[in-house]
């Protein structure tokens, strides 16, 4: 950890403040069926899962006549669509903290379930893309997180040892994903009732200055 060279991000609900924002594009489709997920239920049971996990579960769960193919086609153009009008805020002190990092010679990773169309729209409102050298996305993998696919694909692609880097993650299956493949994972999670899920997690933070402050003091800079 004393040679860290890279830190790999995850995006949604570590970077951005997006889980409402994936919430609300699931009611609009499971509306239709007459029904209405809580914002309770999306944290407990949906955010962080891939997406054809989510539609597979919620289709079944509201009794959905749609395929899930389809449900899940529906939910990526309405995601795209909506992600092109609206704005979606980062999280607490991400900027300054990229800024931090990059100052400090550090590369820079992002590895997202996300597809890369949601990714790069995102990015095109928000300037957030410049600091990555690297993004992986859904879309260059076969397995989603909780699968180590997508972060070992990052190291080999970056070239660095697994010792070299860290990840921010913010949920059980980004954790478990990191994990899987031999990294170090630090939950960055503001909501405290998520804690007790996190603990598999080298290092828990409530966001990014005090993990910020952490590496500093810790000399792992």
């Amino acid at each position: 950890m004393k040679n860290l060279k890279a830190l790999l991000f995850d995006l949604d609900g570590t970077l951005i403040d997006s889980e409402f924002f994936h919430f609300e594009c699931w009611n609009e489709i499971i509306a239709e069926s007459g029904s209405k997920l809580t914002y309770d239920d999306w944290l407990k049971n949906y955010a962080g899962v891939p997406l054809p996990a989510n539609a597979k579960n919620l289709v079944e769960k509201y009794n959905i006549q749609t395929p899930v193919n389809e449900v899940i086609e529906r939910r990526e153009n309405l995601t795209l669509a909506r992600l092109k009008t609206n704005v979606v805020n980062l999280m607490p002190f991400v900027e300054e903290t990229l800024d931090f990092f990059t100052s400090k010679g550090l590369t820079l990773a992002l590895v997202t379930s996300s597809p890369r169309k949601d990714v790069e729209a995102i990015f095109e409102r928000n300037g957030l893309g410049s600091y990555f050298k690297l993004i992986i996305t859904r879309s260059e993998v076969t397995k989603s997180k909780p699968d180590p696919e997508s972060y070992n694909t990052c190291i080999e692609k970056l070239g660095i040892g697994k010792q070299e880097c860290i990840v921010f993650e913010d949920t059980v299956n980004g954790v478990k994903s990191a994990k899987a493949a031999g990294l170090t994972c630090f939950a960055v999670q503001s909501n405290t009732q998520e804690h007790q899920n996190l603990t598999i997690a080298d290092k828990l933070f409530l966001n990014f200055k005090e993990a910020k402050n952490y590496l500093v003091k810790n000399n792992l800079l």
